[in-house]
């Protein structure tokens, strides 16, 4: 009689990359489900006055050039000239500690032109310039 050898017993194996994906999966949402329920409530406090401080926070000044059709430009709001666009812009950035200029120009108006600001803007070192893409109307003085 031929006897069969005895088969290898196999060895239980957990896998655990499977097992680490659950638990943090589990974990994750329990983070998000908590933090949600949490109510995020301040004390009121009565703060101390004091005579030194001050609730004005300056804001920069930005000043507003706008770009019109048929060549015409506004200097905040105040026609001028290209000539006296130019010499505003050189002492703007000359008086101002931080100067900004925000460019707006209508759709009709010649592109060049607030090209041609932005550059001469750059040229007097006003480096915080943006352009304005939706014109709010422009009121003139």
């Amino acid at each position: 009689m031929k006897l069969k050898p005895p088969r290898p017993a196999k060895i239980a194996r957990v896998e655990i990359i499977p097992l680490i994906d659950v638990v943090f999966f589990l974990l994750a949402t329990f983070v998000l489900v908590s933090l949600s329920m949490t109510r995020l409530q301040g004390i009121k406090l009565d703060l101390p006055a004091s005579r030194a401080s001050s609730t004005d926070i300056e804001e920069p000044e930005t000043i507003n050039v706008a770009v019109l059709s048929g060549n015409q430009f506004a200097w905040d709001k105040q026609l001028v000239t290209w000539d006296q666009l130019l010499a505003k812009i050189a002492r703007y950035s000359r008086e101002s500690p931080d100067p900004r200029i925000l460019i707006e120009g209508q759709e009709e108006a010649d592109f060049g032109n607030a090209v041609a600001i932005l550059d001469e803007a750059r040229l007097q070192g006003i480096s915080q310039v943006s352009i304005q893409t939706k014109l709010r109307p422009v009121e003139l003085n």
